[in-house]
């Protein structure tokens, strides 16, 4: 990936379909924009669901199957992977499809397969095919339905106002995140597992509809004008050639992954880390949890003044670099005062790294032409899938080998080269700058 491709020429305006006008465009402020608002209150019901089932499917597997490690394990991989080999093939999906027709259907299509689990456990039929199939399933289904999200916005949103938009989307989800293990925990002591499911099946039902009540134009797809549909094979090559002629979405794809590995090797070792490395009592490593939560808020709402205050290009470098960085706190840690730097590092992370997210998916769908807009996401967000887990997986065999604060400050020097890869060349954000100014 030479810097030089960041002084190609922008492709024709006619090289691809135009995109139908959007619905609800104009003058209309957010607080009253009726999709912006459907799209809000789903966001904030569904995030909350998920997090019920993360508890609540690996203790089913623990309670009814008798799973490991290996089982647990698997069963997390298993959420996450079908939606990373499916990426490519989702995107094409996204992008020639109906999408409010496909956000109902892969809303509503998790209420069989999440509810299945819960009736085979409660009349004791259920099995690890059984188990594993349906987290595969429902992983792919939301999977398709965040690259549909990201590709939805910028058709009911005009694009000046695309950065309070995903900031609003990023703070329901934020709520759901800090609400829904509670919650999760709640329902799981007070009744079994299996049945506490159905909070999720609920959710995804109430979902459905509100992306049912979307207006129609988001049926009419992008594509619509093209009249000799490509192949898939061309369909991807077409998404592929957008990222690698565009130098900012290259270096968005770089320096998540770097942040991701640099992250999930973190994030897999830093319990263990707290208990047995800086011996934290369970209130501090609590406290420290929550600090994270109110870096997330923070986050969110300073998004959009500060991307506006610095530029959506500085914004961008900024608080991925400041994201990189935080990292190094964790094995700071272990010099003196583990408690109050690891509260210090969850602010720092919560606060740049959500800032970071609104301002990377906003100047994404600046630059990315409509109709391409789903195997960008797509391919990007399977970046960002995939290496977490590789970065756990790496930084707990390395750390059986070498101990955990070595690891750690090496995650950290890995996440923050990736970041840096954001700054080099110096004009690399010029096109979403460009893009900024056109709104």
């Amino acid at each position: 990936m030479g810097s030089s491709s960041a002084t190609e020429p922008s492709p024709p305006p006619e090289s691809g379909p135009p995109a139908p006008a959007p619905p609800d465009r104009g003058s209309v402020p957010l607080r009253r924009h009726r999709p912006l608002l459907l799209l809000v209150i789903e966001q904030l019901t569904s995030s909350v669901g998920p997090q019920v089932t993360a508890l609540a499917l690996p203790l089913l597997a623990i309670a009814h199957l008798n799973a490991g490690p290996l089982g647990a394990s698997t069963l997390m991989a298993m959420t996450y992977l079908p939606g990373v080999v499916l990426s490519p093939l989702i995107g094409v999906a996204v992008d020639r499809t109906r999408l409010r027709r496909l956000l109902v259907t892969t809303t509503w299509v998790q209420v069989p397969v999440i509810g299945s689990v819960t009736f085979a456990a409660a009349s004791d039929g259920l099995t690890w095919p059984h188990l594993l199939a349906a987290a595969a399933v429902s992983g792919t289904l939301n999977s398709t339905q965040s690259v549909a999200l990201q590709s939805c916005l910028p058709r009911v949103v005009p694009s000046e106002q695309l950065l309070p938009a995903n900031t609003s989307l990023a703070g329901a989800r934020t709520i759901g995140l800090i609400g829904g293990p509670a919650l999760g925990g709640i329902l799981i002591g007070i009744i079994d597992p299996a049945p506490a499911l159905l909070v999720e099946c609920a959710a995804y039902v109430i979902g459905g509809g509100l992306f049912l009540a979307l207006p129609m134009a988001l049926n009419r797809s992008v594509n619509d004008a093209d009249a000799n549909p490509k192949s898939r094979i061309d369909a991807l090559r077409e998404g592929l050639a957008v990222i690698r002629r565009e130098t900012l979405l290259r270096r968005q794809a770089l320096a998540a992954a770097g942040l991701n590995l640099g992250g999930g090797a973190g994030s897999g070792l830093f319990i263990l880390y707290a208990d047995r490395e800086l011996g934290l009592p369970n209130w501090q490593l609590g406290a420290v949890y929550a600090a994270y939560a109110v870096g997330m808020g923070t986050g969110v709402l300073v998004a959009t003044a500060a991307t506006r205050a610095l530029g959506m290009a500085r914004a961008i470098q900024v608080c991925a670099l400041g994201a990189g960085a935080a990292l190094f706190l964790i094995p700071a840690a272990s010099l003196g005062l583990a408690f109050p730097v690891l509260v210090l590092y969850e602010l720092l992370f919560g606060l740049m790294a959500t800032v970071w997210s609104i301002a990377m998916v906003t100047g994404r769908q600046l630059i990315t032409p409509p109709h391409l807009l789903g195997r960008v996401n797509s391919f990007l967000q399977a970046v960002l899938t995939a290496t977490l887990p590789v970065g756990a997986f790496a930084g707990g065999w390395l750390a059986s080998r070498v101990g955990i604060v070595p690891v750690l400050i090496g995650a950290a020097a890995v996440a923050l080269a990736g970041a840096s890869s954001l700054w080099f060349p110096r004009d690399l954000l010029a096109d979403v700058e460009r893009a900024a100014e056109k709104s």
